[in-house]
């Protein structure tokens, strides 16, 4: 299985702090966002390989950065050409690309990379297997404001995902999606042709919302808390909770 990180972003929410640096490198106590991400996927056995796009911005600062690393499994860092956040390609096409360049033809998992999580990804591959379909996360998210602002689907019994809308105005349920996901290698032929088929490219939830209609998908719930680091804020929240 490859992992595939979006870290393509310019986080202009995060300024000055990232106007010349990539925010998934930013340090949250002595580890970057990222590295706190890659900890722990790095030690899942079903990985095989990390790769991570970015922009062509900070593609020096990323392959700088994995000359100072070491982890098991081996990563490629990808750039993706652009250099400002008025000509980036998106999220869906930066994984395209990934796809494309690293001739990718296996189970991938991808994730954006400005988040930290206080539980494993060791589950979430779990219930991959035991699903035997792509599969996506889920968390319970009462706030309508916070709903109105990112994707949310309805499940049935089996957690088998019926329907997905993007930052509804009227949400179906209060099971919001937070950025990650598995893909089966079966579905990539669906995945390598979604934007011919109309699917929204800037944000990772676009694929998701669109292969809910073509393909089975299944929700893992998370067993923990999920900290999007999309604002100075919330990095100065992340230092104090995780520093």
């Amino acid at each position: 299985m490859k992992n595939i990180i979006i870290a393509a972003g310019y986080a202009t929410r995060l300024y000055p702090l990232t106007e010349n640096f990539p925010k998934p490198l930013l340090k949250i106590g002595q580890r970057s966002i990222l590295e706190r991400m890659l900890d722990d996927i790095d030690l899942i056995d079903d990985i095989d390989e990390h790769i991570i796009v970015t922009n062509h911005k900070f593609a020096p600062i990323f392959e700088e950065w994995l000359a100072g690393v070491a982890y098991k499994k081996p990563i490629r860092i990808i750039d993706d050409g652009t250099s400002s956040n008025d000509t980036r390609l998106g999220a869906v096409r930066d994984l395209l690309l990934a796809i494309s360049q690293c001739q990718v033809d296996d189970d991938i998992m991808v994730l954006a990379a400005d988040n930290i999580l206080d539980f494993s990804f060791q589950g979430f591959v779990d219930f991959f297997h035991k699903k035997g379909s792509s599969v996506i996360m889920c968390y319970h998210e009462p706030e309508l404001k916070r709903l109105q602002r990112t994707g949310v689907i309805a499940v049935d019994d089996t957690m088998r995902v019926l329907e997905m809308q993007e930052k509804p105005q009227v949400p179906v349920s209060e099971l919001a999606v937070p950025p990650f996901y598995i893909y089966r290698r079966s579905d990539l032929p669906l995945i390598k042709d979604c934007l011919a088929h109309g699917c929204g490219f800037d944000a990772p939830g676009n694929l998701a919302h669109y292969l809910v209609d073509v393909t089975t998908i299944h929700a893992w719930p998370m067993p923990g808390s999920r900290y999007d680091i999309g604002s100075l804020d919330s990095y100065k929240e992340a230092q104090e909770l995780f520093g």
